[in-house]
């Protein structure tokens, strides 16, 4: 539907007309505060809200005055790369009392306010829900002392509340993440990556303490991220006898050939006893019973620094804009409510239930029953501290189980960022579960080739950080050499097949299941993990990699747009990759900030560019003088980069200037982000404990046999959905498998 002028209505029978919003934030700050700060602003600006900023948390609402401003569209502009929260956050003391609660209501109403976003921790939230509780008592005083008049009390008789959690600890339960977290885990992670090379150069234990007080979700996925020796979180004390095993542990990895250690310890970590164990003791630990050169990191406030992850940026605009939906909708009825994160959706959740739920994984801390608070955390926390020990502890020979099974596992398709991480782990899980792990070098080329060979556990060690893809990977497809992939497998006795890959692994795994009727050798589980940064295979929310690709982008962006900082106004038009799919300049150009995103998915014509481009002319008439446009190098045969850029160039002739960049392969190159890492190495122990199940029940006697009751097809985040064929003959094959992933199942 469109406007008169021509705009595009997103959200229809919603007007915010008559309405003040205000935004703050409070408690410690995050990285992706401002996202959210800009995304409630221009929503409630766009339904015809008026919005205002409170600055500096509580203390800025209690103090009212210059603290409370009208904010504009302009003013949220250059937001969301920069880290913390631009319109303050403190802590207020005063808020904490009725009398400066009274303050509070009192300098909101002056205003008109009675919608409220709060960006901020359970205590932040808490606050505000009493507040709510409280405003009809407070107006009532305000009017006793004169303050407001009867017809304002009725006007304002309401306050409505709505949450976001910003909490770099993600420790608030109801959420799958918090705003702060991913960008955390980055910082986390840059800071081993680089311990990494030094360690390994002087062969030393590095101890490296992060953020979480009463949280260990920061640590422990860290420690999944780069596959850390050990890890203390606070959730789960080790078992006492921790320090023998902890060094017996680290003794062994030496032995194997391993020239340095990490281990990540919480900040809250505790033994079972609720004694502290500190960085500093797991360091005196080491190097008295071992004697290895040990160093301590304390990363510190680093953590909260710092640009914010695309993640985050794109976390905290969808919240934002939910917090708006949900205050035009609530009534005086409505329980005051949180933003929250569920799967790839946003969610509003009960406010106070959520609080209650956090408050009591304190309360089974407190009284030792650490399963119980694990489970408290949530089904991502519990998958993610599951995964961790099947992958860091590996169990002697002896208490393995035999399978008799191989499975191979390649990678086809471009390189993507975290197929390194979804190999280790499948390896070492399939290791785990009693089979012989078989890697095959350069896809399918390798294979028929008979590039195959056996990988052991400490094979794939380091494997974790490194980006592309160390077994090597080509885009050839099965279908003209059938006839030698089925020998080689025959050789080798390959009884299951892990394809991580993108699109060309999908078609992969289809030419595969059709050639069955001709090839018995193919009638085994076969499974795939989607791995582009593209994002388009069917089925799934996420790929491996798109992550990494995405603040590639994002990063550049950032980049280009501060080099036209002090200069005239310029444009800059920017190519990134996906082929046909829109996804990575979709999503690209809603975290960098884009005035527009060229896409094949949503057709445009030359109409469409004029639009953008007077709107860019009148942008530039305004203090803000670059402008951002993201286009796909697919997205229109005729309306090239080229052509846009020289559309721009000629119609903004005296107004602006402007510029292209093509960014290429640089989005598929570097190292992996911990979203990246964590969700290949979750998905892929998902993916072969699959395999391990569907072994046990097609396979009797050393031979394939028929499943009578096939499964049907299901695609939801971290299970299984079936890939089915037209053809109705092999209906009791075991059919393959497409693993698929949305934000939820990465767990961050």
């Amino acid at each position: 539907m469109a406007q008169p002028d021509g705009k595009k209505i997103f959200f229809e029978n919603l007007s915010g007309a008559g309405k003040a919003i205000a935004v703050l934030t409070s408690g410690g700050d995050a990285q992706g505060m401002n996202a959210a700060v800009r995304a409630v602003v221009r929503m409630g600006l766009y339904v015809g809200a008026k919005v205002y900023f409170i600055h500096e948390g509580y203390q800025g609402m209690v103090d009212g005055g210059e603290n409370i401003k009208e904010a504009t569209w302009e003013s949220v502009s250059s937001m969301l790369q920069v880290g913390g929260t631009v319109i303050g956050s403190a802590r207020c003391k005063e808020f904490r009392s009725h009398e400066g609660r009274l303050k509070a209501a009192h300098n909101l109403v002056q205003h008109g306010i009675t919608n409220l976003c709060v960006i901020g921790g359970d205590g932040s939230l808490t606050g505000a829900n009493l507040f709510r509780e409280e405003w009809s008592g407070l107006l009532g005083e305000l009017a006793e002392q004169g303050l407001i008049d009867a017809d304002a009390v009725q006007k304002y008789s309401a306050l409505h509340i709505v949450g976001m959690v910003g909490s770099i600890d993600n420790d608030f339960c109801g959420t799958d993440m918090t705003i702060g977290t991913d960008s955390a885990l980055h910082r986390i992670i840059e800071v081993v990556d680089a311990i990494m090379t030094t360690a390994q150069s002087h062969q030393r234990t590095f101890v490296l303490e992060v953020m979480g007080r009463h949280c260990g979700y920061l640590a422990l996925v860290s420690a999944l991220a780069c596959g850390a020796d050990w890890v203390l979180i606070p959730e789960m004390p080790p078992e006492d006898g921790w320090e023998d095993k902890m060094c017996e542990k680290l003794s062994a990895t030496r032995s194997r050939g391993t020239r340095l250690n990490i281990i990540i310890v919480a900040e809250g970590a505790i033994d079972r006893h609720g004694k502290p164990i500190t960085s500093g003791i797991v360091k005196d630990l080491v190097v008295k019973c071992l004697g290895f050169d040990t160093r301590v990191t304390i990363l510190g406030h680093v953590q909260r620094g710092g640009t914010p992850s695309a993640f985050d940026r794109i976390l905290a605009s969808r919240m934002g804009v939910e917090a708006v939906l949900a205050l035009l909708e609530t009534t005086a009825n409505t329980p005051a409510c949180v933003v929250s994160l569920c799967g790839n959706q946003s969610v509003r959740l009960p406010l106070m239930e959520c609080v209650q739920m956090t408050q009591e994984v304190q309360r089974a801390m407190d009284g030792k029953r650490f399963e119980e608070a694990v489970k408290l955390r949530g089904r991502s926390f519990e998958n993610n501290l599951k995964t961790y020990k099947l992958l860091a502890h590996r169990k002697p020979e002896s208490e393995l189980p035999v399978s008799n099974f191989n499975v191979a596992v390649l990678n086809v398709g471009a390189p993507a960022a975290g197929m390194n991480a979804a190999v280790r782990s499948a390896v070492r899980v399939g290791i785990s579960e009693g089979h012989k792990m078989f890697a095959v070098s350069d896809g399918f080329e390798g294979f028929y080739k008979g590039q195959i060979k056996e990988i052991k556990w400490a094979d794939v060690g380091g494997w974790t950080g490194q980006g592309g893809s160390l077994l090597g990977t080509k885009r050839t497809l099965p279908a003209k050499h059938i006839d030698k992939i089925a020998e080689q497998m025959r050789m080798h006795n390959i009884n299951a097949l892990l394809i991580v890959g993108g699109f060309e692994a999908f078609e992969s795994l289809l030419q595969l299941y059709e050639a069955r009727s001709a090839y018995e050798e193919l009638c085994i589980p076969m499974c795939m993990l989607p791995a582009t940064i593209s994002n388009n295979v069917p089925g799934t929310d996420l790929s491996i990699g798109a992550d990494t690709a995405l603040n590639a982008i994002v990063e550049t962006c950032d980049r280009i747009k501060q080099s036209a900082s002090g200069t005239k106004r310029r444009v800059f038009i920017i190519e990134t990759m996906g082929g046909y799919c829109g996804y990575l300049a979709s999503v690209g150009g809603l975290a960098a900030g884009a005035d527009a995103a060229y896409i094949y998915e949503e057709p445009f014509d030359i109409r469409d560019l004029q639009a953008n481009v007077e709107h860019l002319t009148e942008k530039m008439k305004t203090s803000i003088q670059r402008g951002l446009v993201l286009r796909n190098e697919n997205c229109n045969e005729n309306y090239t980069t080229d052509f846009i850029y020289q559309l721009y160039s000629e119609e903004g002739r005296g107004v602006f200037d402007s510029r292209k960049n093509v960014l290429g392969h640089m989005q598929q190159g570097g190292a992996p982000s911990p979203f990246d890492r964590n969700f290949g190495t979750k998905i892929s122990a998902k993916a072969m404990q699959w395999i391990s199940k569907k072994l046990l029940e097609t396979f009797r006697h050393g031979k394939a046999e028929c499943l009578p009751t096939p499964r049907s097809p299901a695609v939801c985040w971290g299970c299984v959905a079936g890939l089915w064929s037209s053809s109705p003959s092999f209906n009791s094959r075991t059919r393959p498998t497409l693993f698929t992933g949305s934000l939820r199942s990465s767990g961050g």
